[in-house]
């Protein structure tokens, strides 16, 4: 399976741990993700202007070469599959922004939304499938009660991410058990941490996340595990330390007895 990869900033930087051990399980799951040239930032918040076209256009550039290469084009943080993901709708739907979009880039051949986006959790769902995964388990995490923590991006809105029920997902504790793990499943999985407001309102950013642990530790977690780098940070900033936050690719090169190739570069 190959497919177009848009690692982006984060993953360049504070998050390079989400990208590692990413690319390492790819390759242990003969997946190539093929990153894709002159990448750019998505700008990480999508922007709800109707008339701002400017910050969408890096997210153009990377639909338009996965679909030149004829590939789906694969995310990985949780911000930028939600900015890319909902960009492309934006092509896809919405004629003034996808002519103006168009006009801006002068691409050999308009872009119109033809490429699919896809998040590597959902690679490992509809592509691999957890059954096959659970096979090339080695290191089965067995008696780790984890706690899946979406937040809002990967759900909402629901109709354009389609990544899972937005009130009721499943999709990461699949991945858990695919693993080894034990799922806990916590009223909380799905809130936001207030990442986006971390640094302004600090003392409510904190309390949303102190919420969050409190929920996951009252119904039995040990650990938590997210795709979202700002949530990773938020978590662990403004959390009290209560639960360790690990990246869901972290886990899946454990379990997959990929990941001291990882921590020994």
């Amino acid at each position: 399976m190959k497919y177009s990869y848009y690692p982006g900033c984060t993953l360049r930087t504070k998050a390079k741990k989400l990208d590692d051990y990413a690319r390492a399980s790819a390759l242990a799951l003969d997946i190539e993700l093929e990153e894709i040239e002159n990448w750019q930032c998505c700008g990480g918040v999508y922007p709800l202007g109707s008339d701002e076209i400017a910050t969408k256009l890096s997210s153009v550039r990377a639909l338009n070469e996965a679909k030149e290469k004829g590939q789906d084009l694969v995310t990985m943080c949780s911000a930028c599959h939600h900015v890319i993901k909902r960009v492309n709708d934006d092509m896809k739907y919405v004629e003034d922004i996808r002519i103006r979009a168009n006009n801006y880039m002068q691409l050999e051949e308009p872009y119109a939304g033809e490429t699919t986006v896809i998040h590597f959790l959902e690679v490992l769902r509809d592509r691999v499938g957890f059954d096959e995964l659970k096979k090339k388990v080695v290191n089965p995490l067995q008696g780790k009660k984890i706690g899946a923590y979406y937040g809002c991006l990967l759900l909402r809105p629901g109709k354009i991410m389609e990544f899972d029920n937005p009130e009721n997902p499943t999709i990461m504790e699949d991945f858990i058990r695919a693993i080894g793990g034990e799922p806990v499943i916590y009223p909380y999985r799905n809130e936001c941490c207030g990442g986006y407001i971390s640094l302004k309102e600090k003392e409510l950013s904190g309390s949303m996340c102190e919420k969050i642990m409190d929920s996951a530790e009252g119904f039995g977690a040990e650990m938590l595990i997210t795709a979202c780098p700002l949530c990773m940070y938020n978590l662990n900033s403004n959390g009290n330390g209560k639960l360790p936050v690990y990246y869901f690719t972290e886990l899946l090169a454990e379990a997959l007895g990929v990941k001291e190739e990882v921590t020994s570069l």
